[in-house]
């Protein structure tokens, strides 16, 4: 098999990481839930990696790190943590977004919309490229916040959160970012670019396991437990406790999958992000060089700018994007994505709402080998039409 749909997840992982969760399923209890050694081993693990995210996302400390079970979660418990408490209050609540999003931040601001906040999208051309000035004229003096993605996980196109980052701080806004396709392989500092809270999921670019991801958090910032209960800690309290990260993880802790993740931390640290990154371009800069002149192909995205994700998105004249996913599996073992993927807005600016799109995404685990023979079956099956 030909797996390039490593923006869904990654499927190939280090070995580093494999090896760290079939350990961490034999040796560690349950974090904050006794003081014998099996419970003292996982809250090491689970340290270690709030300090690793830490490190690498510029966060303010690792007790400011909270772990979800993914992006999404992440998401959810920064923009219902922080907004909604102001809707309740009476407050006018107007957030500022863009084009680009996941479902993962768009339903959460659709659900805060249909309790009375007003949106506002920055609107995306053909390219699915976004003007930073029109983005900052739709701030008003009800706006609250921008919620934003990295990295569109249809064009691969980045946002510039340096640029967002001085609006946001101009304006006085929170910066709330889902760097879903880009943690582990595009710099992020926090304190530097202006971020309020940076989610983050594990099973991507950070090389983990499914089921893991988080939430770094800012020194100005206060989040509302989206959910409550066992914290391990001021049992008898009848309200989850305030501090940080006990705030936002109620319940066991997913130390198995976070022993897996810190391996991921660890295994990026080691090879080099910078490493890892041209190595991604390359395999991604290859393919679209080689499939752009196929008669009938049309690529997406804006690829006159770099850096951008390694994400390749497709369609084939003529053929719907689900049948050229279908006939890329069953005769070339070739995995992509095809389809709406998450991201309705993305797909209504380039204008395949109704056809769909087919997406190629590249890990550092791929080899030109592989982005040759997706090139070749491409090139067959349009010369087969």
């Amino acid at each position: 098999m030909i797996y390039l749909d490593n923006a869904a997840t990654t499927l190939k992982k280090p070995e580093s990481v494999i090896r760290a969760v079939t350990e961490a399923m034999g040796a560690l209890g349950n974090v904050s839930r006794g003081v014998h050694g099996a419970s003292l081993a996982a809250a090491r693990v689970v340290y270690q990696a709030r300090e690793a995210a830490a490190r690498m996302f510029g966060c303010p400390g690792p007790e400011r790190v909270a772990f979800t079970c993914n992006v999404t979660e992440a998401l959810n418990v920064a923009i219902e943590g922080i907004f909604a408490p102001m809707l309740e209050k009476g407050e006018p609540v107007h957030l500022v977004s863009t084009d680009l999003e996941h479902n993962s931040v768009l339903r959460p601001l659709y659900r805060l919309e249909e309790r009375g906040a007003a949106l506002s999208f920055a609107a995306a051309d053909e390219k699915g490229r976004i003007s930073y000035e029109k983005l900052e004229s739709l701030i008003g003096p009800d706006t609250r916040g921008i919620v934003c993605t990295h990295a569109s996980n249809l064009t691969g196109n980045l946002l510039d959160l340096v640029k967002i980052g001085e609006i946001a701080r101009r304006h006085g806004l929170c910066l709330i970012v889902d760097a879903a396709q880009t943690a582990g392989v595009f710099p992020i500092d926090m304190v530097k670019m202006g971020i309020d809270v940076l989610c983050f999921t594990g099973h991507k670019s950070l090389m983990g396991p499914q089921g893991t991801g988080g939430l770094c958090v800012g020194e100005e910032v206060t989040i509302r437990p989206l959910k409550v209960g066992g914290s391990g800690v001021h049992s008898y309290d009848r309200r989850q406790p305030d501090s940080l990260p006990e705030a936002l993880e109620a319940g066991t802790v997913n130390a198995h999958g976070i022993a897996g993740l810190l391996a991921g931390f660890s295994w990026i640290e080691e090879t080099g992000m910078e490493k890892i990154r041209k190595r991604e371009m390359e395999l991604a800069i290859g393919f679209y060089e080689g499939l752009r002149r196929i008669p009938g192909i049309t690529v997406y995205g804006d690829w006159e700018t770099l850096p951008r994700a390694p994400i390749v998105t497709v369609n084939l004249e003529q053929m719907d994007a689900g049948e050229l996913a279908d006939l890329l599996w069953t005769d070339y073992e070739i995995a992509v994505r095809a389809g709406a993927h998450c991201a309705p807005r993305m797909h209504r600016a380039l204008g395949t709402d109704r056809s769909g799109a087919v997406r190629f995404s590249f890990s550092v685990f791929n080899t030109e080998e592989e982005a040759a023979a997706a090139v070749r079956a491409l090139r067959e099956i349009a010369g087969q039409r």
